[in-house]
């Protein structure tokens, strides 16, 4: 086989979806933590990262206290307008790239790689353990106005990435949101459609010593 050929084999590889399996998550721990006035007095954001990896249980935890589900009728930890739903919260890990699915509380996976890197235009990304990429699918906003659909999102998403932020500060973990992101480049390896939108990322792992 050819240089030339080996090379497009190589990029259509790149180019196929995950294969591997979803990935059933504990069940979230929804008592005990840190109390709330103290990890509003701990929260902060860092841009340094130790490459140590979050347990199964930590990943739980944040994803459930991020956006989980916490009552019977579906509704969710962080408000949402019109209670659309609309935000996705996409998991870029060190073995791929999962969509959290809160109503099974497991993984879907997306890409079956490593892409933290697409995750944002600073060098510690690479170090961090676990990045959200927050999505608003405006899809799924109803007749609201086209001019308020990521107004509301983006809202939404903040309230989400407080709760990541309130988590982090309870269980001793670094943090940091941004807006820092080629939406072109890691949308079109997530398969993001057009009215799937990047509004946030945030990193999550230990302190750097």
């Amino acid at each position: 086989m050819t240089t030339t050929c080996l090379v497009l084999a190589a990029l259509l590889l790149a180019a196929e979806p995950a294969t591997q399996a979803s990935v059933d998550l504990p069940a979230a721990r929804k008592s005990g933590g840190m109390p709330l006035m103290e990890a509003l007095a701990k929260r902060s954001t860092s841009r340094a990262f130790d490459t140590r990896e979050l347990s199964q249980q930590q990943l739980s935890d944040l994803l459930w206290a991020a956006f989980g589900i916490n009552r019977p009728d579906g509704k969710r930890t962080a408000p949402s307008a019109m209670n659309y739903q609309e935000t996705d919260i996409y998991v870029l890990l060190r073995q791929g790239a999962y969509r959290y699915e809160p109503k099974g509380h497991r993984l879907e996976p997306i890409v079956a790689e490593d892409i933290r890197w697409l995750g944002g235009s600073q060098e510690f990304v690479r170090d961090a353990p676990v990045t959200l990429v927050f999505v608003a699918d405006l899809s799924r906003m109803g007749e609201t106005p086209s001019s308020q659909k990521t107004t509301w999102a983006a809202i939404a998403t903040g309230c989400i990435s407080q709760n990541v932020y309130l988590y982090s500060a309870s269980e001793g973990l670094a943090t940091g949101v941004r807006a820092f992101v080629d939406r072109d480049a890691l949308g079109a390896r997530l398969g993001l459609r057009p009215d799937q939108v990047i509004l946030a990322a945030q990193s999550v792992g230990y302190p750097k010593p």
